[in-house]
C-alpha cells in the first residue's frame, strides 16, 4: 500500500498529466483553427489572382481591339492621303 507522500505525488502528477493533456487539446485546437485560417486565406488569394489573371486577359484583349481599329483608321487615314496626292497630281497636270 503507498504512503501518504506517495498517493499525494501520483495524485499531483496525475493532475499534472490532466493539465497537460488538456493543454495539448487546446494547442491542437489552436493549430486546427490556424490551419484553417490560412486554408481560407489561401483560398481567398487563388479566388483573387484568377480574377486579376481574367482582369488582365480583358486588358489585353481590349488592347489588341484598340491596335485594331487604330490600325483600320490608319489605313483610311493612307487611302485619303493617296487618294488627295492624285486629285493633287491630275489637278498640277491639268494646270499645266
Amino acid at each position: 500500500m503507498p504512503s501518504g507522500n506517495e498517493t499525494e505525488s501520483n495524485r499531483v502528477e496525475a493532475e499534472l498529466a490532466r493539465q497537460l493533456a488538456e493543454t495539448i487539446r487546446q494547442d491542437r485546437e489552436q493549430l486546427r483553427e490556424v490551419a484553417e485560417t490560412a486554408r481560407v486565406a489561401g483560398e481567398e488569394a487563388r479566388t483573387s489572382a484568377e480574377s486579376a489573371r481574367h482582369a488582365t486577359v480583358e486588358a489585353v484583349r481590349a488592347s489588341a481591339d484598340t491596335l485594331k481599329v487604330t490600325l483600320e483608321h490608319m489605313k483610311v487615314v493612307e487611302d485619303m492621303r493617296r487618294t488627295l496626292h492624285e486629285i493633287q497630281a491630275a489637278t498640277k497636270t491639268d494646270a499645266h
